[in-house]
């Protein structure tokens, strides 16, 4: 009796081990790879941004399984305006950038879609995809930073990449409209030992901040702003600096992130 209770064990551990929750998951490794730039739509020059959250926002949602899908973890482009995936599954995507130029998509207050910009497309091997944007301000360093007694001075320049008239034709059908979302709210120098300078990799004894209340900036638009860094930074060192502006305006819209238009970083060494 005993022999036979044995084998009735011994049949029911093997049929058991034959289940498929025992089987090797044998799914290939997400491999392929989604590359992207974002450009400025007037002049094809790269969108130069931050490499953190305050930066251009990237949201992949496969569409291959049907509707209602689940966005894949948002991931953020690098400084050049650039962004990478190299995990990903073959499938057809929805891909949608944030950051600081005019949404690429825009609903109404009824969340009924009045423009959709984003792209749609099938990601196998290796695949590319180009943004062109209208990003809100144009950031550009003015002649060469100067160094004196360890504090950097600076000159930049801060333009509209958008005119008034466009930014608002194309965000006021989305509701709650304010002239107050084209005001400059500030000019950043931010200052790091870090090639990818920015707000996430930025020096606070060193960097710089200056403010501006309402729309008060708006007469130097155009004009030559110098700014220092703040504190003495070590004689012998090698910093990089790059400034940075932004719009009252958030992106996406209610989501309280005002993100930064960027110019490019610069080398500086503090004799």
């Amino acid at each position: 009796m005993k022999h036979r209770f044995n084998y009735i064990v011994f049949i029911a551990l093997l049929a058991f081990g034959s289940c498929s929750m025992f089987e090797i998951d044998n799914y290939d490794a997400p491999s392929e790879t989604l590359y992207g730039e974002v450009v400025d739509a007037a002049t094809g020059e790269p969108v130069l941004t931050d490499q953190g959250s305050e930066g251009i926002r990237v949201r992949l949602t496969e569409l291959s399984w049907g509707d209602n899908v689940t966005p894949n973890p948002d991931f953020f482009c690098m400084p050049d305006g650039t962004f990478q995936n190299t995990k990903l599954f073959k499938g057809t995507y929805n891909v949608r950038i944030d950051g600081p130029f005019i949404p690429l998509y825009r609903e109404n207050n009824e969340g009924i879609p009045i423009a959709d910009e984003t792209q749609t497309i099938k990601i196998e091997g290796v695949t590319k995809v180009r943004f062109e944007v209208q990003p809100f301000l144009k950031v550009e360093w003015v002649g060469e930073p100067t160094v004196s007694n360890g504090k950097i001075t600076a000159q930049v320049r801060v333009t509209r990449g958008v005119s008034e008239a466009d930014f608002q034709a194309k965000i006021e059908p989305m509701g709650g409209y304010s002239s107050s979302f084209l005001n400059v709210t500030d000019i950043q120098l931010f200052v790091s030992y870090s090639s990818t300078v920015g707000y996430r990799a930025r020096d606070e004894r060193w960097s710089k901040q200056i403010a501006y209340s309402g729309s008060t900036f708006s007469s130097q638009l155009g004009e030559t702003i110098t700014i220092q860094s703040n504190g003495t930074i070590p004689s012998g060192r090698v910093v990089f600096i790059r400034a940075a502006a932004r719009v009252n305006y958030d992106t996406p819209a209610g989501s309280g992130t005002k993100r930064w238009n960027y110019n490019k970083a610069v080398q500086v060494v503090i004799p």
